[in-house]
């Protein structure tokens, strides 16, 4: 099951600009990079450092704390390893809609 989080259209997300999102607690750092619009955890697996403002490398992100790189696309880190979670982003009508897998509600 999935959910769908529309990025509020005060969110600045013109070519080059990033943005952190929010969503049931997660941390979703958002990127357009030449038009294409990405989604990914932010927080690097290894520490949990923002990979927000991570340097960029085409599409891909260089974790500011201890230089791990990721694919925007797959998540992937570049070598292999560690890898953050990437969302499915689609563009309608103009807003951008990211594909979040459901929350686990706990039962007490």
């Amino acid at each position: 099951m999935t959910h769908t989080l529309d990025v509020p259209g005060s969110v600045d997300l013109g070519i080059g600009k990033r943005a952190r999102v929010r969503s049931d607690g997660i941390d979703i750092a958002v990127f357009n990079i030449d038009g294409q619009i990405y989604a990914i955890d932010d927080s690097c697996p290894h520490s949990g450092a923002s990979l927000l403002f991570g340097k960029l490398e085409g599409r891909f992100v260089r974790c500011p704390a201890h230089g791990l790189s990721f694919d925007l696309a797959t998540g992937c880190m570049r070598g292999g390893g560690m890898n953050v979670r990437a969302y499915p982003v689609e563009v309608v009508d103009e807003r951008i809609r990211i594909t979040l897998p459901q929350p686990i509600t706990r039962h007490q």
